[in-house]
């Protein structure tokens, strides 16, 4: 398996706390996925079933895979902010990933994807600092706070648009 094409952007290293930029910048980077998604998704168009790496999902199944895994997110970061150390309950993404829901037209995940992150970006720009050390049990992960969830997610959106831009590449190259 190529690193290079499973991890195009690198691993995730996850801290436990940001400084007042870093949350920003991770902010604003869950900000840009919506419209950078919707371009990248109208430049695929009939390539957006091929697959980033052997062994990988196709364009399509990362596209859907990012509104299953950022409505988590958007759920989890409610249950941080209204309940004391809250249990965030993992789910099997490569089940999920094989649902029916998941060979729908990728522009119905692109719609979805806007409207929850506008709510979800509304949200953290709200929050005041002090809130974000709040924490939760991940039971795969173990202890996250605020500050790791949304520094988690920021990377996840890149990473997957880097997926996506692999597909781009080669269909170029």
């Amino acid at each position: 398996m190529n690193e290079d094409r499973q991890y195009p952007i690198g691993r995730l290293v996850l801290p436990t706390t940001l400084s007042h930029e870093a949350r920003a910048q991770a902010i604003d980077s869950i900000d840009s996925v919506p419209a950078r998604l919707d371009e990248i998704v109208r430049r695929l168009g009939e390539r957006i079933d091929l697959r980033y790496r052997e062994g990988g999902w196709t364009g399509r199944q990362v596209v859907h895979h990012l509104v299953d895994s950022h409505t988590n997110a958007w759920i989890r970061s409610k249950l941080v902010l209204t309940e004391d150390r809250p249990t965030l309950r993992p789910y099997d993404e490569k089940r999920w990933a094989c649902l029916p829901d998941h060979s729908c037209p990728p522009e119905q995940s692109v719609v979805l994807i806007a409207a929850l992150h506008r709510h979800w970006v509304s949200l953290m720009r709200g929050i005041p600092s002090e809130t974000w050390q709040r924490n939760a049990l991940h039971p795969e992960v173990g202890e996250m706070t605020l500050d790791a969830l949304v520094a988690n997610y920021a990377w996840h959106g890149e990473h997957h648009l880097a997926h996506l831009n692999l597909i781009l590449q080669d269909a170029v190259d």
